[in-house]
């Protein structure tokens, strides 16, 4: 194990002493099973192997999401990029289900929630990832059963990755200095080039993105990825692709909708064609882009889905639809 560096990882995100040790304890703990099941380490492992521990895990009840956190941010450490990829979409797939029961609840009531949810056992922490699409296509299912059209995609687009508001302080600082949404977005996307940029010189992942200049100089040509064009009164805005290297390079159009696709609960199926999953779960995404413009603007704003992967395309573009106080004047005649 790699305890140095993990434990100056560790600090650097501020942890207390306990929670150093805890996280090193969990890394030790899958060290050492490794070893006993047949002579593997961390450093190795392949992803057979951490799903099989990921398993053993679950069965004896220690799946706590603090020890999946610690296992992922150990291999992001020792730059074993595709065992933390893994990793940290587990995790997020276990959060995702449990945030949508409560916008459930919140939204439409504690009937409607149980009506949705109280019968359909949820995959624990650790799951694989293919152990999602059939319980996700259900609850979409049940939510457009039970629930009215605008409520329905109310519920789904919303802040599932529990974000603070306080994350984007910095981008409203930005906008408020620019005269115009289009000056705004022309340095939200210079930035976001500059940060790939650097994420690529260094050999870290953005997020769970590798960045290659390939996939660098894809962003640097598109100004809608990840940053958004103002046409009229709407915003549009496309999603980087989840594996953006493979997807530059695959021909057959289906790998290619699945190297787009982020979601944990759904791009399984993608592969398999079963089973299908509502493109109505496409409203997550356009709920996670909505939240950055929420915040900018000082007010809700309105998204639609115009494309997603989901609904068969081989991209996710949304459509922000910039509140009135913040649209540009008509030109004068």
């Amino acid at each position: 194990m790699q305890e140095s560096d993990f434990r100056e990882y560790c600090r650097r995100r501020g942890f207390t002493q306990a929670a150093e040790d805890t996280a090193v304890a969990f890394v030790r703990e899958f060290e050492d099973e490794l070893a006993t099941e047949g002579g593997g380490s961390p450093e190795t492992t392949t992803i057979a192997a951490l799903s099989h521990y990921l398993q053993l895990l679950v069965q004896s009840g220690r799946n706590s999401e603090e020890r999946l956190l610690a296992l992922a941010r150990y291999m992001a450490v020792i730059h074993r990029n595709e065992a933390f990829i893994y990793l940290a979409l587990v995790v997020e797939a276990a959060d995702i289900l449990p945030v949508l029961r409560e916008r459930t609840r919140d939204l439409a009531g504690v009937a409607m929630a149980d009506a949705v949810f109280a019968s359909l056992p949820l995959p624990p922490a650790g799951s694989p990832l293919d152990a999602y699409p059939s319980v996700t296509a259900d609850v979409l299912d049940r939510l457009q059963q039970h629930l009215p059209p605008d409520t329905c995609r109310r519920v789904l687009t919303g802040n599932m990755h529990r974000i603070p508001v306080e994350e984007f302080n910095d981008m409203v600082e930005r906008f408020r200095a620019f005269p115009d949404v289009d000056a705004f977005l022309e340095d939200r996307h210079a930035r976001l080039v500059r940060e790939l940029e650097e994420h690529m010189n260094q050999h870290r992942l953005w997020y769970e993105q590798e960045i290659t200049p390939e996939v660098l100089e894809l962003v640097r040509d598109n100004r809608e990825i990840q940053s958004g064009v103002r046409d009229g009164d709407t915003i549009f805005v496309t999603k980087i692709p989840f594996n953006p290297q493979a997807y530059l390079h695959e021909a057959d159009p289906v790998r290619k909708r699945f190297d787009a696709c982020h979601c944990p609960l759904a791009r399984s199926a993608i592969l398999t064609g079963s089973p299908v999953v509502s493109p109505l779960l496409c409203r997550c995404s356009a709920g996670y882009e909505k939240l950055a413009f929420d915040a900018v603007f000082g007010e809700p704003v309105e998204v639609d889905v115009l494309e997603s992967v989901l609904g068969g395309s081989t991209r996710c573009r949304f459509a922000i639809t910039i509140p009135p106080r913040f649209r540009k004047p008509p030109a004068s005649p």
